[in-house]
């Protein structure tokens, strides 16, 4: 039994978190939300935890995507099956060309709470307390929309679990069929702006079919029909995490029961701030983002607290540097993890560093700058003998116009197009599956390299 309270974190410093003005009307939501049930369940998360293990060892590879920040507005079942759509051919693209499985983690169900650059923004000469996310305040630039609600939470909750039920009835139901994904990505391949990457969709159809004359159906096999997809989400708003987290009694661990998997950002990572305090007692596996400004030291200690007993599949550590800074943060990193003797998980955040404001105004992100970091990721962990584990991207299954570049060459001024982000720009379906097919491309070259230095 551990003796870590889920209360813990309100005797550290907080930051990136909103102050509500009415304290009886907070209580009286976090009262109401902690007597429902938990979103996600202490056996998945340990599920998910053991995936984990495997991806830090390269006996699997993790893809997380989804949604920059969950709204009230757009939430439907389209959107949710347009995203998982996309996921799954992006997941297949991954499994051909990394040889293993691939951990399909969604940014949903959850990532309703963003950490802003300042308190306050400024339009037309009139300032506002920053859009923090739904579950806290409105998007409108209003006075009234811009005041800490903390009736959202409520909102936010019945989201989730819906969003939560859908997906799994995706994941079981039939949906997820491999054949049929395939047939999605052919669809990509088929046009003449996405015919370079035909080759690979073709080798799929011939694995596919070959596992289909050797009797392996989705009819007598039903993992071709299913598949595991778990919810991740930053753990920003406590009050929320605080009021969903319960003590398993299997284990008697706490249990963050927002989602399967939570992560602490590079705004929250202090290691004596309230973030960390409150995620270092939850037995859900712990992602952290670590930006150029995380030190070797600071990395050193956040491991000792949020991993002190070096568990494999436990913390997950999110490199977000920028394309063409990798090589100047990332060593350093995997250094201060040789040397404790860590075991972690390494993934690639490369939308956050590569954020731009283009010349047409809007926020923005180089389809090719993406791809550059995670080309560097790879690089630094081949040259380091160490295992890149993942990416971690901000898409979208919607054809929106927020990030430039791609197949089929989203222009600064296609952005006003259909720019539909709360917050910041996401990957659409086509960049995000082409992404995959290039990212497929690394995997392949990388275990090719691999079996070679194995044969001398």
């Amino acid at each position: 039994m551990t003796t870590w309270q889920k209360t813990d974190w309100r005797n550290k410093p907080r930051i990136q978190m909103p102050t509500y003005m009415d304290a009886d009307q907070l209580q009286s939501v976090e009262r109401r939300l902690a007597g429902y049930p938990p979103l996600v369940f202490a056996g998945e998360a340990r599920r998910l935890k053991a995936h984990l293990a495997k991806v830090s060892r390269g006996e699997a590879f993790l893809l997380q995507g989804g949604d920059c920040a969950e709204s009230f507005s757009e939430f439907s079942a389209d959107g949710i099956r347009d995203t998982f759509k996309v996921m799954l051919q992006m997941a297949m693209v991954l499994t051909y060309g990394a040889k293993v499985p691939v951990i399909k983690v969604g940014r949903m169900a959850g990532q309703m709470a963003k950490p802003r650059s300042a308190d306050t923004e400024t339009q037309d000469g009139v300032e506002l307390p920053s859009y923090r996310g739904d579950i806290i305040n409105g998007f409108d630039f209003t006075s009234e929309s811009r005041v800490p609600d903390p009736e959202r939470m409520s909102q936010a909750y019945p989201q989730a679990a819906a969003t939560l039920n859908l997906l799994r009835a995706f994941s079981t139901g039939g949906y997820a069929d491999v054949h049929q994904v395939h047939q999605w990505t052919l669809g990509f391949t088929a046009s003449d702006e996405a015919s370079k990457y035909r080759e690979i969709a073709v080798r799929i159809s011939d694995t596919l079919d070959f596992m289909k004359a050797a009797g392996m159906t989705p009819e007598r096999n039903h993992e071709l029909q299913t598949v595991e997809f778990y919810t991740s989400h930053e753990a920003l708003l406590l009050e929320y995490e605080e009021a969903l987290c319960r003590l398993d009694s299997t284990s008697g661990k706490w249990l963050a029961g927002s989602g399967h998997m939570i992560w602490i950002g590079d705004r929250t990572r202090q290691p004596d701030g309230a973030h960390v305090e409150f995620c270092k007692g939850v037995q859900n596996p712990i992602g952290l983002k670590c930006g150029p400004s995380m030190t070797s030291g600071h990395l050193k200690s956040l491991m000792a607290s949020l991993n002190p007993e070096n568990e494999e599949g436990r913390l997950t550590l999110i490199a977000r540097f920028g394309a063409g800074s990798v090589a100047e943060h990332l060593p350093r990193l995997i250094k201060a993890v040789e040397e404790e003797g860590a075991k972690v998980t390494w993934t690639c955040d490369a939308m956050h560093g590569n954020t731009i404001k283009s010349t047409s105004g809007y926020k923005t992100r180089p389809f090719d700058s993406v791809l550059r970091e995670v080309r560097e990721f790879f690089g630094v962990h081949n040259a380091e003998g160490t295992v890149p584990g993942g990416v971690h991207f901000e898409m979208t299954g919607k054809d929106v116009t927020e990030c430039t570049g791609g197949v089929r060459a989203v222009t600064d001024e296609d952005l006003s197009s259909r720019y539909h982000t709360a917050c910041d720009p996401r990957l659409n379906a086509s960049q995000s599956l082409e992404l995959a097919f290039l990212v497929a491309e690394e995997l392949s070259d990388r275990r090719e390299k691999l079996l070679l230095s194995q044969a001398v």
